[in-house]
């Protein structure tokens, strides 16, 4: 969808900035030890730090730090060397303290950017604000009873990175492609496994309506806790609308927090939005200012891997592919991995990148799996690209013993054998089926030489289809060419 709505009064722009939260890849939370798994039975995961039990004491996990500060060169930001722990004091059910810890004033992370593909080719610069250290609340479970709601704390207290954007957004593709770019940056980095569907990265919407053409931003509302990027694109679009609406209706958009109801396929309104003052955050009591020394951000930068935008350079220029392709083999990190183990043997790049990108990605994504999940690995891959490279099967017969591969996860030599698939190259062999195949169609080949050259087309096909495919085409055509010229 394009960020222009055409209203009845005009066209209406919008501005979009996201809130990210991002769990922390921690085997223990944030101010505890506390475990960090998945699907746990409910309140199996918590300490009597997480609980708010009196006189328990918060202690800062310095692996949870070393990855924020991870993220934050991950993202070219600025590391802080002095950051601060606070109190966000509001109440709820599932937040035992009455409190949760995190930074306002001074975060662990300034200012970054993360650049993103756009679906037209082009790339676009959004700015990152900041992001912060907080801990988890815990859950809510309105469904378990119809007239109780129960509290599950396991998630109470694990090690979030909120990644707060500016408002540089203007279309809901753009907002989607943030969200995988960011996700594929924190996967790279192993800070967070990006998971949105087990709710380890989570996004709040922040949305406004302007003319077009105009400077001055609208009055934004907040969507909280979208979960999936198709929800992020159709929250935006349903609130973009809604806003329109009001506004050329003559009314004017309150400053709230709504959530996105999946199944409506709309937002609906929470509660008037809240600002800072309304948190009343100060220092926590119990936790030290976070000094961190050049040492110990050098230590961390030296373990950043090769991030995607860096792949990306280097496979357009160290192996000759389009932007489109490298920006596809280094959207996931094991799919770049497996690309280059194709290419071990020296092979051709491009024709590495084809048979990954549309053969194998392209069953795989009907499936519903990723290339983890691959029954073909990356050397049996390159194994077939051999057998195509040295003529001993052709491009036809290469897609059929590509299925079969997919299919059985045999080798491609292996189904070659079985099948006798080798690709015919004797010329004498290949003269005997042009022959015959001439000697059918004595109509055509009168039709060929009084002009009609369209038809070479035909007797290559003829020819090809007689073989059962394994005739060689190049030398198909070169004695074609010969003998039809007679």
């Amino acid at each position: 969808m394009s960020g222009i709505i055409e209203g009845s009064t005009g066209k209406w722009e919008m501005v979009i900035g996201l809130e990210v939260h991002a769990q922390v890849t921690a085997n223990s939370k944030l101010f505890s030890g506390a475990p960090t798994d998945f699907g746990g039975e409910p309140n199996t995961q918590v300490s009597l730090v997480d609980a708010a039990m009196p006189g328990m004491l918060p202690v800062l996990n310095g692996y949870c730090v070393e990855q924020a500060i991870k993220t934050g060169l991950g993202l070219g930001a600025q590391i802080n060397k002095l950051s601060v722990f606070e109190r966000k004091n509001y109440f709820y059910p599932d937040l035992p303290q009455g409190y949760q810890i995190s930074q306002y004033a001074h975060p662990i992370v300034g200012k970054g950017e993360i650049e993103i593909d756009l679906p037209d080719g082009s790339v676009k610069a959004i700015g990152v604000t900041r992001l912060h250290l907080e801990q988890d609340a815990g859950k809510s479970l309105h469904d378990q009873n119809p007239s109780k709601t129960f509290v599950d704390l396991n998630r109470s207290g694990q090690a979030l990175m909120e990644i707060v954007s500016e408002p540089d957004m203007r279309s809901a593709d753009e907002a989607a492609a943030y969200v995988r770019k960011l996700r594929t940056i924190l996967r790279y980095l192993g800070t967070c496994d990006g998971n949105m569907d087990e709710g380890s990265m989570r996004c709040d919407v922040n949305l406004s309506m302007r003319r077009a053409g105009t400077e001055k931003f609208g009055t934004r509302c907040e969507i909280k806790n979208v979960n999936s990027i198709r929800y992020v694109q159709a929250a935006i679009e349903f609130e973009a609308r809604r806003q329109v609406e009001v506004l050329e209706e003559g009314g004017t958009i309150a400053q709230e927090t709504r959530l996105w109801d999946p199944r409506r396929n709309e937002t609906r309104s929470m509660r008037s939005k809240e600002e800072a003052f309304d948190y009343r955050y100060f220092p926590d009591p119990d936790l030290l200012p976070l000094e961190l020394d050049d040492a110990q951000i050098e230590r961390v930068k030296a373990t950043l891997p090769e991030l995607p935008d860096t792949k990306k350079k280097r496979f357009t220029g160290e192996y000759g592919l389009p932007a489109y392709d490298a920006g596809v083999l280094v959207a996931e990190q094991s799919r770049a991995e497996f690309y280059e183990k194709v290419l071990a043997g020296k092979r051709d790049p491009k024709v590495a990148a084809n048979w990954l990108i549309t053969e194998l990605l392209g069953g795989l994504n009907k499936g519903g799996q990723d290339i983890d999940d691959s029954p073909i690995s990356a050397e049996a891959l390159g194994g077939l690209i051999d057998l195509l490279a040295d003529n001993t099967i052709s491009g036809r017969i290469a897609k059929d013993v590509f299925a079969e591969m997919f299919a059985t996860g045999k080798s491609a030599a292996d189904i070659v054998e079985e099948k006798g698939l080798r690709q015919v190259t004797d010329t004498g062999a290949i003269d005997a089926v042009i022959d015959a195949v001439i000697a059918k169609n004595q109509d055509k080949l009168a039709e060929y030489r009084a002009g009609k050259d369209k038809l070479f087309g035909f007797f290559v096909g003829q020819v090809m289809k007689e073989s059962g495919g394994k005739a060689n085409p190049a030398l198909v055509n070169q004695a074609l060419k010969v003998k039809l010229a007679g």
